[in-house]
Order: structure tokens, then C-alpha cells, then sequence
């Protein structure tokens, strides 16, 4: 792999990075804007298998879907079967327009980031030696 793909690998890690700031921050004391937060721990699930896939050489498509970003990664490594990303794809990008409003509960919001806190450890370990 090339220093400008790891470089881009990088890049989207460090965005991942700035939602989970958001996703601390909002979650520190007592959970708060629990569709904020759900908001940011899909980007972040979005953003690392993005990085996975770049890793493995894939052309990213414009897409937010979860599930198929997954799967995706299952082709290249079976230990992504195990990540249920349970209703994560709710809230991507149409959950923040008026409309869609859906307010996931405390313990819905802290679930999804566990996940996104899973998705991270799982693609780091992975891209430990390669970037």
C-alpha cells in the first residue's frame, strides 16, 4: 500500500475520531441528544469499515448503509459476521431532517456506542500493521 492510501486511511480514522469526541462528550455524564449521538455512532461505524475497505483496496461507493458496508468486509475478513449493527442505518444522514422523529431511549444510544466503540477496536487490530 502506497503513503497516499495510508494517508487517506488515516484521514477518515481521524474524522471517525472528531464523532467520537461528540459521542463522549454527549454520553459522559448522562446521556443527552440521543439522536445526536446515535447520529455520530453510525458515522463512525460508516467511517472505520470505510477505512477497512480502502485498506483492502476496494473503491469506496457513496453510500451510509451500514449493513452493506459490513458485508463488504465479511468478503475480506469473517470476523466482521460478528458485528450486529442492529438499527444503526436509522440513523444515518434522513434521522437528522424534521419529520423523522424518532428519540432512541438511554439504553438504545449506549448500545449503539458499544458498537461503534466495537467497530473501531475490531478495524484497528486489523490495520495495526498496515498504516
Amino acid at each position: 500500500m502506497n503513503e497516499e492510501t495510508k494517508n487517506y486511511i488515516r484521514q477518515w480514522i481521524a474524522k471517525a475520531g472528531d464523532d467520537l469526541i461528540v459521542i463522549d462528550k454527549l454520553t459522559q455524564f448522562e446521556v443527552v441528544a440521543t439522536s445526536a449521538v446515535c447520529f455520530h455512532c453510525q458515522q463512525v461505524v460508516e467511517k472505520y469499515l470505510k477505512a477497512f475497505l480502502i485498506a483492502q483496496g476496494v473503491e469506496i461507493r457513496k453510500t451510509h448503509n451500514i449493513e452493506f458496508l459490513l458485508a463488504e468486509c465479511e468478503e475480506f475478513d469473517s470476523e466482521f459476521s460478528l458485528i450486529d449493527p442492529k438499527d444503526l442505518n436509522d440513523f444515518g444522514v434522513d434521522i437528522r431532517y424534521p419529520g423523522d422523529i424518532y428519540s432512541p431511549t438511554d439504553i438504545e444510544t449506549l448500545a449503539h456506542k458499544q458498537i461503534a466503540l466495537e467497530v473501531k477496536e475490531l478495524v484497528e487490530r486489523k490495520l495495526e500493521n498496515l498504516i
